[in-house]
């Protein structure tokens, strides 16, 4: 079975972070916790999924550090761009062709995360390559 990846955000308004996932990036509420002690959501898109912890007290050492890029790739980048920008929410860096041949666009979502919406490469690059990209 291929590896999969799932990111955790603790949003100081998950109600917020909701909108921006599900209604600007196009996520599907996948779990819907928000009633509990602690709540919790879970979005997915294709095979990315993002939980949503909305108790900064339980997070403990787990601020997230500088530096994270969470990159989202798409099959049609100029689209996801036009509909984003539509949505209102400011892009960090418009639609451009990177030096290393991909698409994309960047924003951030109400928590601050850096987004890289990207278009998919025909053959990955190797590791090295993509950590330059950014």
């Amino acid at each position: 079975m291929p590896a999969a990846l799932r990111i955790e955000l603790f949003p100081r308004d998950l109600d917020r972070a909701l909108v921006f996932y599900v209604d600007v990036l196009g996520f599907e509420l996948v779990q819907d916790d928000r009633g509990l002690a602690n709540p919790y959501a879970a979005v997915r898109r294709d095979a990315v999924r993002i939980g949503l912890l909305a108790s900064p007290n339980a997070i403990g050492d787990r601020r997230p550090p500088l530096g994270v890029e969470i990159v989202v790739e798409v099959d049609d980048v100029a689209a996801e761009r036009e509909r984003i920008a539509a949505s209102g929410v400011r892009l960090v860096d418009d639609l451009q062709r990177r030096a290393w041949g991909l698409t994309d666009f960047r924003l951030l979502d109400p928590d601050g995360h850096f987004l890289r919406i990207t278009d998919r490469a025909a053959v990955h690059e190797p590791a090295a390559s993509e950590g330059e990209a950014s």
